[in-house]
């Protein structure tokens, strides 16, 4: 079974396919840009995207049989830990002009389009740290990131940024990486990233059914998902 999955999938994937019995090829990237893969007619059986809009348009167009939602995340702020002073929350650290913000790429990648989410909800202040923010990963011309890298620790600690705003699924690991802090967001003003998969072949529905089993919605909790 041939799987192309979103990034952001790919350190909690090979926990979720050990309890699945079947082998499976899985390709990662950004989940726009492998819609538009699949449009252009790669072989695909299922594909895990981090969020419903392009497995739906996949779906509209005649491209799938169905999607199925599977799991949830949200965004939150790393930023370089010495760039930080006291008290400091989320709203400060994005509305501090001398700070430089990275996001993923919307469109390409919807980890971008949240974070363009994140910046309607803020309001006029929000229109100013929009155009302040820079999409440096997750495009179709973005440079790659190293293996075994996240994304916001790359960027930051290459001091391409001082802080990044990514999925909060990647929070553990980033905490433990020195010089880096992790910032929560509120709610009220956060992004729910809904994950959906959308099963390109009959034989991808078995998958699509573990997705949404129990199993999988615990290795998925362990791993900083769901919690919607």
């Amino acid at each position: 079974m041939r799987v192309l999955a979103a990034g952001s999938l790919k350190a909690v994937w090979p926990a979720l396919m050990a309890y699945f019995p079947e082998p499976v090829e899985t390709r990662f990237g950004p989940a726009g840009l492998l819609r538009e893969r699949i449009e252009a007619g790669e072989p695909c059986d299922l594909f895990a995207s981090a969020s419903e809009e392009h497995p739906q348009k996949l779906l509209n167009a005649g491209r799938a049989l169905a999607v199925i939602p599977f799991t949830t995340n949200k965004l939150c702020i790393t930023v370089r830990s010495d760039r930080l002073q006291a008290g400091d929350d989320w709203y400060q650290l994005l509305t501090r002009d001398t700070l430089r913000i990275a996001t993923s790429t919307p469109t390409a990648d919807p980890s971008g389009d949240y974070a363009q989410a994140l910046f309607t909800r803020m309001g006029k202040a929000g229109e100013a740290v929009r155009q302040r923010a820079k999409a440096l990963v997750g495009g179709r011309d973005s440079g790659p990131i190293p293996a075994g890298r996240l994304a916001a620790e790359w960027i930051i600690l290459e001091d391409q940024a001082d802080l990044f705003i990514g999925y909060a699924s990647h929070r553990a690991a980033l905490s433990q990486i020195a010089g880096l802090t992790v910032v929560d967001i509120p709610a009220a003003f956060n992004s729910v990233a809904r994950y959906a998969c959308a099963v390109i072949t009959p034989e991808a529905r078995r998958l699509a059914d573990f997705l949404e089993a129990e199993q999988a919605k615990k290795v998925l909790r362990e791993a900083g998902f769901g919690g919607e």
